[in-house]
């Protein structure tokens, strides 16, 4: 009896490790107005902040840190997109998404680096890359790995490593005016930080339940 007490204990323990806290939603007031006519949907790189310990950001330098948030940005857009490709065919949804690859390619002959990409309105973007609204994604995560000589691995092969908690909002903009049509914040907690995989897996289960462009929307 003792130790199935222990087992159920030990179980709720995990899952209050492994879980989020409960995601916030919008969506504005008039959006099936737009939902018709909207065809394609562009997917941005992710705006992507890691803090550091003061013991960790003394084993790095800006411009490694600059690389590794670049790169996860542009990693959490290619898992974003995949995942949507994948869900499009089970839940049916209204609109197709830019490939990410021609999304890139647009916004450098646009001379739009990565570092800039925050300073022009989803209006602006939606406007150069042809399409009907933009989805943007940013990821605040505290504490990326568990050591200074974790995260200078981590650096060099790209891995995130453990990470206590991750704030992610994604938001949708239409294009004609850049209005807010959908914002979804999450906070994952835990271990789920560990890759781009795990994060974008957490974040998307729950994101897609009440992504707005299907049949009913």
């Amino acid at each position: 009896m003792r130790f199935s007490t222990l087992r159920v204990f030990a179980c709720a323990l995990m899952t209050v490790w492994l879980t989020a806290c409960g995601p916030s939603i919008y969506l504005a007031q008039d959006f099936r107005t737009y939902a018709p006519k909207h065809k394609t949907v562009a997917i941005l790189p992710a705006a992507v902040t890691m803090q550091m310990r003061p013991n960790q950001a003394r084993h790095t330098t800006a411009e490694q840190v600059h690389n590794l948030e670049q790169q996860s940005g542009v990693d959490f857009q290619e898992k974003i997109y995949a995942w949507l490709l994948r869900r499009t065919t089970q839940r049916g949804y209204t609109v197709q998404f830019q490939d990410v690859m021609k999304t890139n390619s647009l916004l450098r002959e646009s001379g739009i680096p990565y570092s800039e990409l925050r300073s022009h309105s989803p209006q602006e973007l939606a406007k150069i890359l042809g399409v009907d609204a933009v989805l943007t994604t940013s990821v605040r995560t505290s504490k990326p790995m568990s050591d200074g000589a974790a995260v200078a691995v981590g650096l060099l092969v790209g891995a995130w490593g453990a990470t206590n908690q991750a704030n992610i909002t994604v938001n949708i903009h239409e294009s004609d005016a850049g209005k807010l049509l959908w914002k979804y914040d999450y906070v994952a907690s835990g271990s789920v930080g560990s890759s781009t995989d795990g994060m974008v897996n957490v974040l998307m289960r729950n994101a897609s339940k009440k992504f707005p462009y299907t049949p009913k929307s």
